[in-house]
């Protein structure tokens, strides 16, 4: 159980000022005080505290689970089944699908509980229990630690903890950090590894306006996705069989019929994914000059390379979508928080509050000891980083998330070190691991897509990275190809065992260092990601100087601010958020409303354009009005906009009403708010939401699955 400290110590700080502005706030479910209490309820909510948040009693908690550790998902049946965002089971839909077999293209609904499709490795995760451990990990933490001896100490009490939290369990339980490092909480689950494929749209409704509207308002995309999950017989997680039943849940979300009105009150819980509010503004003028502008440009091109590719061949399209839209929607995404953050100024406005803070602590000598070098330190860390000139972004982009052959042939490292020592039984066991590694990778590989990339990603990281930070493989590409990265890659190809599956297999069942010894895409990398170790060594001190400022800065502000509202940032630990429903203006003389509709879909309708094909049994249900019930005077409202909090992780996350009932699901930020991972735009940042009653009617009308609308509670 929850312990008094997080009440009388945390809930203090970080409610003491209510009300506050409804619409920020990524907060910690667990501390639902009088003070948001009663602010909630002045807003519309007609529930009490323990009926969002208990572990005593089944409560909103209960329905709501981490979906595969990435996105958010709902329990909306008394028999486990799941609501969550198209997008966010985007891969298994692709993993099931093939030319022959279409789901990304065609949809999918199981008409019975026998055609629900089991998925390897997915899970949903359920919060069992939360305790403060600060006082216990304070105890052996002292002042004198170097950070090195800090961090060890913490990861110390956090394994004797968890491993204490979850003896004689099927339970998994992990320690967080909340602001900075100052505060502890230990978290613990329930993990069911039996999650199964029930439905989902095509994507001209899942996924309609594509990269176009991706992160923008108006959107008019169905973007859901059924799941369920499945219990031994006897209820207690289990790995996929046959004879595994339904997951009879503690609690479930009733769905609305109801649908919303501006200015309704919303709640959003869900696993937050990650923020900075906290970030200084040497850290944002490090992201718009050393960080945006790389992961930009080497997204755009590996962007061109795929959907080039994707557009030739739709085993290809099948085989590189969950790819493509991976990259695709963060290369958007850092353009927008790019713009946003130079166009609402936010390096400015927080260079006031880091002059504020550094006024105060000059106030008195004891002050000035513990915060008065912060800020100066903060500038000269980012002075440090920036003259590595983006080199580990320049990895990430290139060569980490970039071609599948040099990932996989990373992978090989461990396996190299036990041929080198001999040790028969470990080469035989890792050897099978790879085995299964390399099964899943060459699923969804095509070699001369991956070539081009490896081409154009080893030109990139040549063209960018400092001359003094290459890697020595250049040396070799410079001599043997002079420079000619095109000719390295057909080499590559041709004579990498890493680039023929049935080589790979024969490797496996006999491996030598020899081979590996030889093999140019091995030696690539080793190659590029020592270089990457050593870099990232030398970066260590200063890394550890910012995360040491990090938590004195944050420590620093609440002692500043007694009486201000703080929240800690996102850590992909479960948040609420609460706010209304309401439009807003993006720019002079311009209006959204908080809805779009139907007819929306219908205006945007190009069948020339793939983000915009609209499914002909879609327009004849709307030419026909045949929207079942669904409807709001004779309306068809598909997406609607709320003020509520939200970041990367929030996918998938359920919209409840102040009756506690389901009103939709999220899956969006807007364009406009992009800045609100690092500062939070109260007239501008929206959470979109795909409506309730679009999904019921798409579940029932189009898909002609009405048996899953028989097994929701269903409300007006």
């Amino acid at each position: 159980m929850i312990t008094k400290r997080i009440t009388t110590v945390i809930a203090a700080i970080l409610l003491s000022c209510f009300p506050v502005k409804a619409d920020e706030g990524m907060w910690l479910p667990f501390l639902i005080d009088q003070q948001l209490y009663e602010e909630m309820t002045k807003m519309g909510l007609n529930l009490e505290p323990h009926e969002i948040f208990s572990f005593s009693e089944p409560s909103i908690k209960d329905a709501i689970v981490s979906f595969g550790g990435f996105c958010t998902g709902e329990i909306i049946s008394d028999q486990g089944l799941v609501l969550t965002n198209h997008h966010c089971g985007y891969g298994r839909i692709q993993a099931h699908s093939s030319v022959e077999n279409d789901l990304l293209t065609d949809g999918f609904w199981a008409m019975t509980r026998e055609e629900e499709l089991p998925n390897e490795g997915l899970f949903v995760r359920f919060l069992v229990n939360v305790e403060d451990v600060t006082d216990v990990v304070n105890a052996v933490l002292s002042d004198d630690m170097t950070e090195s001896e800090r961090n060890e100490a913490i990861r110390a009490k956090g394994n004797e903890l968890t491993d204490a939290a979850t003896e004689g369990t099927h339970f998994t339980a992990s320690m967080s950090a909340m602001f900075a490092g100052n505060y502890f909480y230990l978290f613990t689950y329930e993990t069911f590894n039996d999650v199964r494929l029930v439905g989902a749209p095509p994507s001209d409704i899942g996924a309609f306006g594509g990269d176009t509207d991706n992160w923008e308002w108006p959107r008019h995309t169905g973007d859901f996705a059924l799941f369920r999950v499945y219990t031994a017989p006897d209820g207690s997680p289990a790995e996929y069989a046959p004879e595994n039943i339904p997951l009879r849940p503690k609690h479930h979300l009733p769905v609305s019929l109801r649908g919303v009105r501006e200015n309704d009150f919303a709640i959003i819980l869900g696993y937050s994914g990650r923020t900075e509010r906290y970030l200084p503004s040497y850290g944002i003028d490090y992201r718009l000059e050393n960080m945006y502008p790389v992961r930009i440009d080497i997204r755009r091109e590996k962007l061109d390379i795929i959907e080039e590719a994707m557009a030739q061949s739709d085993e290809i399209r099948i085989k590189y979508a969950s790819k493509h839209s991976g990259i695709s929607n963060y290369w958007k995404n850092f353009i927008g928080m790019s713009e946003s953050l130079k166009r609402l100024n936010v390096a400015e406005s927080k260079r006031e509050r880091e002059e504020a803070f550094h006024n105060w602590a000059l106030e008195n000598a004891a002050r000035e000891r513990e915060y008065g070098h912060v800020i100066d330190d903060f500038r000269r860390v980012y002075e440090v980083l920036s003259a590595f000139e983006s080199h580990n972004y320049i990895f990430l982009e290139t060569m980490a998330t970039g071609p599948d052959l040099i990932r996989m042939a990373n992978a090989f490292n461990r396996l190299y070190d036990m041929l080198e020592a001999g040790d028969e039984e470990q080469i035989s066991q890792e050897a099978e691991r790879l085995q299964g590694l390399a099964e899943r990778m060459y699923r969804n590989f095509d070699k001369e897509v991956d070539k081009r990339l490896w081409a154009a990603m080893f030109s990139m990281y040549h063209d960018l990275a400092p001359a003094a930070e290459l890697p020595d493989i250049f040396e070799h590409i410079a001599l043997v190809q002079e420079n000619d990265f095109d000719a390295f890659a057909d080499a590559v190809y041709a004579s990498s065992l890493f680039a023929h599956p049935d080589r790979m297999d024969a490797f496996l069942h006999q491996p030598t260092k020899a081979v590996l010894d030889d093999d140019i895409a091995f030696s690539a990398a080793r190659s590029v990601y020592g270089t990457y170790r050593k870099v990232t060594a030398q970066m260590e001190d200063i890394s550890t100087l910012l995360r040491q400022t990090e938590r004195y800065f944050i420590r620093g502000l609440l002692e500043m601010n007694p009486h201000k509202s703080f929240y800690p940032d996102a850590n992909s630990t479960m948040r609420f958020t609460y706010g209304t429903v309401n439009g807003y203006h993006p720019r002079d003389a311009v209006y959204y409303d908080y809805y779009t509709t139907l007819t929306g879909v219908m205006e945007k309708e190009d069948p020339g354009h793939h983000e915009f094909v609209v499914p002909e049994k879609l327009k004849e249900l709307y030419l026909q009005k045949d929207f079942g019930g669904y409807a709001f005077d004779n309306t068809m409202v598909v997406n609607f906009i709320t003020n509520n909090d939200i970041t990367g992780g929030n996918s998938g996350s359920p919209v409840i009403n102040g009756d506690g009932h389901l009103i939709g699901v999220t899956f969006d930020a807007n364009w406009e708010g992009m800045s609100g991972d690092i500062l939070f735009e109260h007239e501008l940042q929206k959470a979109i939401n795909v409506d309730a009653r679009y999904i019921l009617f798409i579940i029932d009308k189009f898909a002609g699955a009405r048996h899953l609308i028989d097994e929701m509670t269903i409300v007006q």
